[in-house]
């Protein structure tokens, strides 16, 4: 970490803002930043806004605009004032970019695309690189004001000053530009319709952002926007530029790393207490080892100093480690919430036979979530629970009944001491197949293992006293029977 930016006071109550365009999905990169926004403005009793940046009107969709909102929804990120929308502006941008002309920050070019197009041409067939260059655009006033009247259309270009426009990035500390590398770039098209940087910084006055955090794919940008903050006379927001987010092959993340879109996890089976809690990690540390955080632990701990410089790893296996630890250690209402509704979309039990049921199913899921990973795998170890058959898994069967004799015999004896049994419960199960291995004389692992699969058709679950209690007496009967008759099969 430099010194430079070891340090940051706090923001004094920061308004802050996550600007997504409508053009598809909310991604990981936007959800993390929106995330890292949100924290901010909730530490330091900030304002977090929401702008949709839908001026590019023909990608922008309502459905995309939708599914950002779901995606923010679903991750628990609310916002502030009224959504702002970009698109609905227009008319202040331009009054922005015409002020500017008038005291001269910037200047009207009359040139057409096609000239421009010809002179870059030129420039790059003798291997230079192109530059608009402002006296070309230079009418004298009795030209300008004869193309104005005649309504020739133009475009408006700012005029960059002399000298370097330089910040003290809260992620990079110092970053500086030459403005000489910066052309003098179009504010307004000549449809006079804003380009992006004019639209932000316009709407980023309007809003009164105090704090610009976004992804530092953004930093050249940065250079234009602090000169239109200048020009346009209004106070210049501080930045903080966080890490770009890559897939495990180093590359940038996008489709071909698998999904990258907030909402297939959603529907994958993960909590969105986990997704926060691994977005949080991407670019951010909280300085110490910890790793399993809930969002008001979030906000507690988040500070700028924890913002790193290194670009960020998605890595799918420590989301799925870190949605199992949010599985086992989250209040079990909110599990409940979660995964009861899987059960009913499974079909293994209705929402209301679960509730009606509510000590039984809510021990279950007890039992389940510490051994699973995702919602999907919850409800695939709870199907014995639920269903009359059992579906055996056929590598526990090939592993557990490898020898059929051995495993009928096995079975045959736990059959006749769980039969009839009086009571069922975990004491007097355990009671049973204790005394059981005892007269064996065998292992009580080597009694347990087939007879989790017969109860089960799995290789893996809960405690074998657990299960039998809950299959209960005479499923578990039902099901010693079926495995005997397989096994003479």
């Amino acid at each position: 970490m430099n010194s430079s930016h070891a340090h940051h006071p706090a923001p004094d109550r920061p308004r802050l803002r996550f600007a997504p365009s409508p053009t598809g999905s909310l991604h990981v990169g936007g959800a993390r930043t929106a995330l890292f926004n949100w924290l901010l403005a909730r530490k330091y009793s900030g304002t977090m806004l929401l702008r949709v940046e839908d001026t590019d009107r023909a990608r922008s969709t309502h459905e995309s605009t939708r599914a950002i909102f779901e995606g923010l929804n679903w991750l628990g990120l609310d916002w502030d004032e009224e959504v702002v929308y970009q698109g609905a502006n227009i008319a202040r941008h331009q009054d922005d970019a015409d002020r500017l002309i008038t005291n001269g920050s910037a200047y009207r070019d009359f040139s057409t695309p096609a000239e421009i197009e010809a002179e870059r041409a030129a420039v790059e067939a003798t291997g230079g690189s192109y530059r608009f260059d402002r006296n070309r655009a230079h009418l004298s006033g009795a030209d300008e004001a004869e193309k104005i009247a005649a309504g020739v259309p133009y475009a408006i270009r700012f005029k960059v000053p002399e000298g370097h426009t330089a910040w003290d990035d809260l992620v990079h500390g110092t970053i500086s530009f030459e403005n000489s590398e910066i052309e003098d770039f179009v504010i307004l098209r000549s449809d006079r319709t804003p380009v992006y940087n004019m639209a932000v910084v316009s709407d980023d006055i309007s809003m009164g952002i105090t704090l610009v955090m976004r992804g530092d794919d953004h930093i050249s940008n940065t250079p234009k926007q602090i000169l239109l903050y200048e020009a346009l006379g209004a106070p210049v927001p501080q930045f903080a530029h966080v890490p770009m987010i890559l897939g495990d092959d180093g590359k940038k993340l996008s489709k071909r790393h698998g999904a990258t879109a907030v909402g297939d996890y959603q529907y994958k089976g993960l909590l969105p207490s986990a997704m926060v809690n691994f977005l949080s990690l991407l670019g951010w540390s909280p300085g110490d080892d910890t790793e399993v955080m809930t969002l008001p632990q979030l906000i507690e701990k988040f500070s700028l100093n924890g913002l790193q410089k290194k670009a960020a790893v998605f890595d799918h296996a420590k989301l799925e480690w870190m949605n199992g630890q949010h599985l086992a250690h989250n209040p079990i209402e909110d599990i409940e919430a979660q995964v009861f509704p899987a059960f009913e979309r499974a079909g293994l039990m209705s929402l209301a036979d679960l509730h009606a049921r509510r000590d039984w199913s809510r021990g279950l899921l007890e039992l389940l979530r510490v051994r699973a990973r995702t919602i999907d795998e919850i409800v695939k170890l709870a199907a014995p629970y639920f269903r009359d058959a059992v579906e055996y898994e056929p590598e526990a069967v090939a592993k557990q009944w490898k020898d059929k004799s051995v495993a009928r015999e096995i079975l045959a004896a736990v059959l006749m001491i769980l039969e009839p049994l009086s009571e069922w419960n975990l004491q007097s199960t355990e009671e049973a197949l204790r005394a059981l291995s005892a007269e064996l004389e065998i292992g009580s692992g080597k009694i347990f293992q087939p007879l989790r699969v017969a109860l089960t058709g799995q290789s893996a679950s809960p405690g074998i006293f657990d299960v039998l209690v809950y299959v209960g007496h005479e499923r578990s009967v039902a099901r010693l029977k079926t495995a005997l008759e397989m096994l003479d099969g």
